[in-house]
């Protein structure tokens, strides 16, 4: 039985994956696991559910908390990486928000904008991540 947006949402049972090192590789992770259930309900033939909306909103919010709370802990070029994924998720949520209550194009148009800013929020805190880790390694040399 295919999985659906909002169980995909849900914490994982069996705990932090190994391979994630720190917060901001978890809040990475968060990110793209959004970014998929998003992309997921909007290739679906009958498009995203109001129950993904809403679970989509919360997740956004959830992950941009994540994202600031990390802020703190890096580095002046992680810190402008995160910032400008935490607009992009910021944005995710507004677009969300918008396609709860629109219809036809508008629905669809607003849920391409979510998708699009969910992805961009992974680009950047991805980037925050390599800006994290260039300075570690200059530090090293």
């Amino acid at each position: 039985m295919a999985q659906t947006a909002h169980e995909a949402l849900k914490p994982a049972k069996a705990g932090i994956d190994p391979k994630v090192k720190d917060a901001l590789d978890h809040v990475r992770a968060a990110a793209q696991e959004l970014h998929g259930a998003m992309s997921d309900a909007a290739a679906k033939r009958s498009g995203a559910t109001k129950a993904d909306l809403e679970a989509f909103a919360q997740k956004a919010k959830a992950v941009a908390e994540s994202a600031k709370s990390s802020m703190s802990a890096q580095n002046e070029a992680a810190k402008k990486h995160l910032a400008e994924a935490v607009t992009k998720l910021e944005a995710t949520q507004k677009n969300v928000a918008e396609s709860l209550k629109a219809s036809g194009n508008a629905f669809q148009t607003s849920v391409r904008k979510a998708v699009a800013d969910a992805r961009a929020s992974v680009q950047k805190i991805s980037e925050a991540i390599a800006a994290k880790r260039s300075a570690s390694s200059a530090k090293k040399h």
